[in-house]
């Protein structure tokens, strides 16, 4: 996975930056999760990005906070992965 949402539930914010992640990553044909900070996100990373959500990560580094901008999430995209294993949201 390319690009990683960190979103919560009932986050309104969050459901905009679902719509833009999804449409760039398959348009673009590439793979993106998402992950609930409440759940699904170790506890430094919880606390750093709580009041950031939706955070949006892009081969394992930040790219956005509150919200996607597409034009820079299609350029993010537009460069190779890099080689290696990728960092997780959670890791």
């Amino acid at each position: 996975m390319r690009v990683t949402l960190v979103g919560r539930v009932g986050c309104h914010l969050c459901d905009v930056a679902r719509e833009v992640v999804e449409r760039v990553c398959a348009d673009l044909g590439v793979g993106w999760e998402e992950l609930d900070v409440d759940r699904d996100v170790e506890p430094a990373r919880r606390a750093r990005w709580t009041e950031e959500v939706p955070v949006t990560l892009v081969d394992g580094r930040q790219h956005d906070f509150w919200r996607v901008d597409e034009t820079r999430l299609r350029a993010a995209l537009a460069a190779p992965a890099p080689e290696g294993p990728a960092g997780r949201a959670g890791a």
